[in-house]
């Protein structure tokens, strides 16, 4: 694998870090710039409404640009959010800087999606998608533990400062490692639109809502339904965590690997256990080992389903990808967005901290359904008709294409 997926993984790792961090972090922001936490989680739902926003609006405003120095451009954007953040003096430019630096999350990933996967041979590409992801995991295990503690011992502000340092490591690391890839020729504006039409892109981007918001329907609230329902201790919530972050670096790994070999069946699989182990959380979460293994499996199972689903986007979209990878990044979040107001509604109806997990349950199970409408969409579709779609790269040839034209 290519030095430059280093820069993009490092890259990775900042966004993840600012990005889930700040949930940690609540009390001690809303304390100090005087806020309730409700208020503050404004800051959790503005960084996500941001991605959602800002993918498809930054992709688009880059087509003119090199993907290379649209990957700095992100990074500088990201840098000035977090400076924004550490020095707010009130609320409200909190909430810029937040939003600021998540207008950079869903492109980078996006368009870094896109180069890792030219940087390498068609049949590693899906690998190539999730050695940049494991940046965004390792950041659950590394960098929130670390982020948390450092802003509840000295401040909150140091955190966020020194994630404004990391940002500075990754466009460093851009600028050195990432070869400056020729623009595709003859992809415009309307192409990158035009993809975005592809019924299997759109089933692919409905299974990355509907699956990850299986994963943060009960993450969201996995605080109180572990320290509620399973009696652990308020402290051990951090080490939960990192378990989740563990099993996250885990399925994307595996998830990658399996996915250059057999696609749909590694959906299926990834899809089908956590609908399944979403389910047994439900009951289950009462046994303090049950929960703990459930947490594990919910990060393993989910993240496996970012580089098939990833890797499929870019398939189906191989005439202009930049723009519908983007826009999938934007559908990770929306899917944390949705979950976590679902799981609030059957909280607040008097179901429990564990009803969450049955939302969850639904949403994956939902996600396998439109996983074998999108496989059974792919077997109609003419063997000769699917050839003549391929780019004429080589990549026809590619395992993965030979699992779509049959």
């Amino acid at each position: 694998m290519p030095l430059a997926l280093l820069a993009l993984a490092i890259g990775a790792f900042g966004i993840g870090t600012t990005e889930f961090v700040i949930m940690g972090l609540l009390p001690q922001v809303a304390g100090d710039l005087g806020v309730s936490v409700p208020t503050a989680g404004l800051l959790v739902t503005g960084y996500a409404l941001g991605v959602m926003v800002g993918a498809p609006i930054m992709t688009v405003l880059g087509t003119r640009m090199s993907r290379k120095n649209m990957l700095m451009l992100l990074m500088g954007l990201f840098i000035v959010g977090n400076v924004i953040s550490a020095v707010a003096p009130v609320f409200a430019v909190m909430l810029i800087g937040r939003v600021v630096a998540s207008l950079a999350h869903g492109a980078f990933f996006g368009i870094g999606s896109v180069v890792a996967a030219e940087l390498v041979a068609p049949e590693k590409r899906a690998g190539a998608i999730s050695l940049m992801f494991t940046g965004l995991t390792v950041a659950n295990v590394v960098g929130v533990p670390l982020g948390t503690f450092v802003g509840q011992s000295a401040g909150w502000r140091v955190t966020f400062l020194i994630v404004a340092v990391l940002g500075v490591v990754g466009l460093a690391g851009v600028a050195k490692l990432v070869p400056d890839l020729p623009k595709p020729e003859g992809v415009r504006l309307r192409h990158e639109m035009a993809a975005l039409t592809n019924p299997q892109v759109l089933l692919a981007m409905a299974m990355t809502v509907l699956g990850f918001g299986g994963v943060f329907a009960a993450i969201t609230y996995i605080a109180p339904m572990m320290t509620e329902v399973s009696g652990y201790a308020d402290s051990s919530v951090t080490w939960l965590m990192v378990l989740f972050g563990l099993g996250m670096v885990a399925g994307n790994l595996v998830g990658g690997r399996y996915a250059d070999r057999r696609l749909m069946p590694m959906l299926f699989t990834a899809l089908g256990g956590l609908a399944v182990v979403l389910a047994l959380f439900t009951v289950g979460a009462p046994n303090k080992a049950v929960a703990a293994v459930a947490v594990f499996l919910i990060g393993a199972l989910g993240f496996a389903t970012v580089p098939p689903l990833q890797k499929r986007v870019l398939d189906y979209a191989h005439d202009a990808p930049t723009l519908a990878s983007a826009a999938n990044i934007g559908a990770f979040n929306l899917g944390n967005a949705l979950s976590a107001w679902l799981g609030g509604i059957v909280i607040s109806a008097g179901y429990g901290y564990t009803a969450p997990n049955a939302v969850g349950a639904v949403l994956a199970a939902a996600a396998l359904v439109l996983a074998f409408v999108s496989q059974r969409l792919e077997h109609r579709s003419e063997p000769v008709a699917t050839r003549s779609q391929q780019p004429a790269t080589g990549r026809a040839d590619t395992p993965d294409a030979e699992v779509a034209h049959h």
